[in-house]
């Protein structure tokens, strides 16, 4: 695989004259050309090197499912003809069913007709929740509302949450290559590829709490030689607008002590880190499924929203790498803007998330919450998941002894 990050030309990425303003009579500047992510996405360079015929190569034959799934994410980004047609072919024979269900999702951020042909082709799909994730897209497309299947549930009362929900997100990682603020880089991370790099998001709502309370726990696989997997919560707090039926519109906002590793990956201390409070907000819609009753209330079946947050990169460390060298578990950390460690934040992240209640063991039956999440009800690492924090108040993994320490 010959992708590979390039150092910055002076050239490339120079100062260009302005944007053409695509808004005549539309109204005010501020709401319409605001967005960060959108500036950025104007003058950004794509660090992915790869030419177009080993996307669209690499998108069906590469051995490795996330690498798949990143061309084919890769190959949209980039606005190539035949896009739908190669996201059709991935749906169709891909043997992971999560690149399978991020297709789908790629085809519906594509939309058009001939997207949602191929939505529509594939609601009875032989895998139930593929088939699912294809009946829920169609929908939002035609309608803007998510439509489920009729499967049966199962829900364990004794676990610590009500329902976990595993989180795919797509996002554009920004990485500012100097501190000139003219030359930017960027990055395409598809759901797996993120959840390698940064771990697996998983929304935990409990019934009696869930419109103002809510954790989010984030465990990264293969960072630890014992298998064991890095753990990373977040305790959200905010508010939830019932103002639609059967919706939930919301507005969450997190802040906890973390370690700023400065080697740029995480439980790496080798460079030091900082405790610092970093501070997390995510939006969207969750949609309620008035047929899955738990604890006297419909359960969550869906959710949907924005991110945006901040991170490090020790983009120092990746030049000449390949894709598959710099998507290793814990390569890159979040960040925020408001601490002593700001000015190493050199990455914005933007993008969005969707998740669903989903069957993960095959028995036809949809898992409510079945996933094991290692955190008590506030966001403490559980690491038994008997809702007793290992250490009380501590949210992020504590393998470094970063608690304890003060650099």
């Amino acid at each position: 695989m010959s992708v590979e990050f390039v150092d910055v030309d002076e050239g490339e990425g120079a100062e260009s004259s302005a944007p053409v303003w695509d808004h005549y009579l539309e109204g005010d500047p501020a709401y319409l050309n605001s967005d960060f992510g959108d500036f950025l996405k104007r003058s950004a360079i794509r660090l992915d090197v790869r030419t177009d015929e080993q996307v669209a190569q690499e998108a069906l034959n590469h051995r490795d499912p996330m690498i798949r799934e990143q061309s084919l994410f890769q190959y949209v980004d980039r606005g190539l003809p035949g896009a739908v047609d190669l996201l059709a072919e991935a749906v169709a024979g891909d043997s992971n069913r999560e690149v399978r269900w991020n297709a789908l999702w790629a085809l519906e951020q594509f939309g058009g007709p001939k997207a949602l042909q191929v939505l529509q082709r594939h609601v009875h799909d032989d895998d139930a929740d593929v088939g699912e994730w294809a009946r829920l897209f169609a929908a939002e497309l035609t309608t803007g509302l998510p439509a489920f299947d009729a499967r049966p549930w199962t829900f364990d009362a004794t676990r610590t949450f009500d329902e976990t929900i595993l989180l795919n997100i797509h996002c554009d990682v920004y990485v500012r290559l100097d501190d000139s603020g003219r030359h930017w880089g960027k990055i395409t991370l598809a759901p797996q590829g993120l959840a390698r790099s940064y771990g697996q998001a998983h929304a935990c709502p409990n019934v009696a709490t869930r419109d103002h309370k809510l954790v989010i726990s984030k465990n990264l696989a293969g960072l630890h030689d014992d298998g064991t997997p890095h753990v990373e919560n977040f305790l959200f707090r905010g508010i939830t607008n019932h103002a639609s039926a059967g919706r939930g519109s919301f507005f969450f906002e997190s802040r906890g002590e973390r370690p700023i590793f400065l080697s740029g990956q995480a439980d790496n201390d080798t460079l030091g880190h900082r405790n610092e409070m970093v501070s997390a907000k995510r939006s969207g819609e969750w949609t309620l499924d008035p047929l899955m009753e738990i604890k006297g209330a419909p359960a969550i079946r869906y959710v949907r929203g924005r991110v945006q947050t901040w991170g490090y990169i020790n983009f120092d460390t990746m030049r000449g790498s390949s894709l598959e060298e710099i998507l290793f578990p814990g390569n890159s950390i979040l960040g925020t803007l408001d601490t002593p460690t700001g000015p190493l934040a050199n990455a914005y992240i933007t993008g969005s998330f969707k998740g669903k209640l989903v069957d993960w063991n095959g028995d036809g039956k949809v898992d409510v919450n079945s996933l094991d999440i290692y955190s008590t009800h506030d966001a403490e690492v559980d690491t038994n998941q008997d809702n007793i924090p290992d250490h009380p108040g501590v949210q992020f993994c504590p393998r470094t002894n970063w608690m304890d320490q003060h650099h």
